[in-house]
Order: structure tokens, then C-alpha cells, then sequence
């Protein structure tokens, strides 16, 4: 079993954890497409809970590698990005827009993915594997993704209309990619 503590194995202990993130955000992405919605959030949330213990597991066994991050950054694209999205876009934007606001909502849909997307990369290309900074500059995609649900829950629950998703949807892939200081946990 020492191979799961070898930080240049594919498959080491916190890289298994990220393919966990990865299986549960395709398996919510499944259930999406069924119209499951509680199961998807239910995955998303295993995906996000393995999401925080990969990163404490390769630090302190200290099996951060470039793979890693690469891996840790596509897991959060699926997880964080597309499964949240993917999710509104069935739930509100499928279920009550027609016309023109299932149009914008469309684009706001795509401008989120683009917006989750580039903060991903520019993490990546400017992030170090085992680099932990004090701050994040711009709402990490995990936080971005509780903020779309909570949106999600609202419209849910029509405390707020479809189309007002759409402008939150905006502002919160508006707010990945700011200068908002978010303090790392």
C-alpha cells in the first residue's frame, strides 16, 4: 500500500480522493439529465466534501504533484462548474423560460461555464503544486458553486423568479474571475 504515498503515483491517496470528486460529479450530472435533482445535489455534495480532503490529504503526506492540480482543477470544473450549472439550465431555465429568456438564459449559462473555466486555468498556470496562498483573489469555483445552489434552492422554493437567476448567475461567474479577496479555509 505504499504506493498510495508515493506522490509521483497517478494513483496516490489524494489523487484517488479527486477521482471520487470526479465520479460523483458525473454521477450527479447523470441524475441531472433524469430529472433527479435531490440525488444530483446529493452527489455534488460527496464531491464536494471529497474535494476538501484531497487537498489536506496531499498536503500533509506531501503528494502535491502538477498531476495533481491538474486533476484537482478538472474535478472542480465538473463539480463546481458544469454540475451546478447543469443544473439550474434543467431545473429553472428548461422548466419555466421560453423565447427570448431561454435564450439569455442560454448565454448565461455559457458565460458562466467560460467564466469557471478561465479562473481554472489562470489557477492553475499561476499556482504551484503544494503552494498554499492566505487568499484567494476572486470567488473560488467550490464557493461559486454553494452560491449557485443557494440560487437554485430559491428558485426552488419561487422565492425568486427564473429570470432573476439568470442575473445572479452573472454575477457570480462575474465574481470568479474579480479582484474579491476570499480567505483560503
Amino acid at each position: 500500500m505504499q504506493f498510495l504515498y508515493r506522490p509521483e503515483n497517478h494513483f496516490n491517496l489524494a489523487n484517488l480522493f479527486t477521482m471520487v470528486n470526479i465520479s460523483a460529479g458525473l454521477i450527479a450530472t447523470y441524475m441531472i439529465s433524469q430529472n433527479s435533482f435531490t440525488a444530483a445535489i446529493a452527489f455534488a455534495w460527496i464531491g464536494g466534501a471529497f474535494d476538501i480532503f484531497d487537498g489536506k490529504i496531499a498536503r500533509k503526506f506531501n503528494l502535491s504533484n502538477e498531476f495533481g492540480v491538474q486533476l484537482d482543477s478538472f474535478a472542480d470544473f465538473l463539480s463546481f462548474v458544469l454540475v451546478p450549472v447543469f443544473l439550474i439550465f434543467q431545473a429553472v431555465y428548461v422548466a419555466h423560460l421560453e423565447g427570448f429568456w431561454f435564450l439569455i438564459a442560454s448565454a448565461t449559462s455559457i458565460y458562466y461555464v467560460i467564466s469557471g473555466l478561465r479562473r481554472l486555468i489562470h489557477f492553475n498556470i499561476s499556482t504551484h503544486a503544494g503552494e498554499v496562498e492566505k487568499y484567494f483573489v476572486g470567488v473560488p469555483t467550490p464557493l461559486g458553486a454553494i452560491l449557485l445552489w443557494f440560487v437554485y434552492l430559491a428558485a426552488a422554493y419561487t422565492l425568486i423568479a427564473p429570470v432573476i437567476v439568470i442575473f445572479l448567475m452573472i454575477l457570480i461567474g462575474w465574481l470568479l474571475n474579480s479582484n474579491v479577496k476570499v480567505r483560503h479555509p
